[in-house]
């Protein structure tokens, strides 16, 4: 015998169950979404090996030794020398292939080595300006080009060294992952998809913004952000345009 039920009871169990399903759905909303995960970029990694950065300093050591000795200091092995013995100190002080350890010591090294490749090819630069001014110097194209090429590439070494120094507190800084805004804008960082998701900058990349901005006289790819990133593409830009275009006129009038 089927066992009769109240009036109304199947209308109130789907009353229930519409409840049910509607505070659910509150709840959900009302739960905070899960945090978008941060980019390779931004957090703690293997620091980055060294290789890259020291065959750069060896280059312009050996760039400045090519120079002839009336652009440089004297003595002209001075600076080369102060350099090298930089670059050996840094590798006492810091002997492991990473770079993911920072110290004042080693910032302090560290900035005094890119600052002393940048004293010597400032100097460099400056007087083989005031030289093609002058109308004097060199009476051979080749010889010429070659010596404005090398003031030119160590000008590109130089400022990927400051580049790489600044960017988010220098290498150590990126890999303990410490500032979370950068001074470049990377098209890795602003698009997924383009690059691995464990991408994150290295001295190669900031090589290659030294390089486009000395041949393009302004960004490219890579844009910067903060001020001083702003004021070292601009300082860069005109020593590159000064050395390019006074070096080329001076050997197009010796050609002829």
């Amino acid at each position: 015998m089927s066992e009769n039920k109240p009036p109304g009871s199947a209308d109130q169990h789907e009353l229930v169950e519409q409840l049910h399903r509607r505070l659910d759905r509150i709840e959900s909303l009302l739960q905070p979404e899960p945090a978008p995960e941060a980019p390779a970029w931004r957090e703690p990694t293997e620091g980055e090996e060294r290789w890259a950065v020291t065959l750069a300093i060896l280059l312009a050591v050996a760039l400045q030794l090519f120079l002839p000795a009336r652009l440089t200091i004297s003595p002209h092995w001075l600076l080369p020398a102060l350099e090298l013995a930089l670059l050996v100190a840094l590798a006492i002080a810091h002997p492991h292939r990473h770079l993911d350890r920072s110290s004042p010591l080693l910032r302090s090294l560290s900035l005094s080595l890119v600052a002393a490749i940048s004293l010597a090819n400032a100097w460099s630069a400056v007087n083989l300006v005031r030289e093609l001014l002058r109308g004097a110097g060199a009476t051979s194209a080749v010889a010429l080009l070659a010596t404005g090429g090398a003031v030119w590439a160590t000008n590109v070494i130089a400022f990927a060294l400051w580049y790489w120094e600044w960017d988010r507190g220098g290498p150590a800084a990126r890999a303990l992952g410490t500032k979370a805004y950068p001074d470049f804008l990377f098209p890795q960082m602003q698009q997924e998809g383009i690059a691995s998701p464990a991408w994150r900058p290295y001295f190669l990349d900031y090589f290659y913004v030294a390089f486009t901005n000395a041949t393009a006289f302004s960004p490219t790819d890579t844009m910067p952000l903060s001020a001083w990133a702003k004021l070292l593409m601009i300082t860069q830009s005109v020593v590159s345009l000064l050395t390019v275009l006074l070096v080329v006129a001076r050997a197009v009038g010796i050609l002829q």
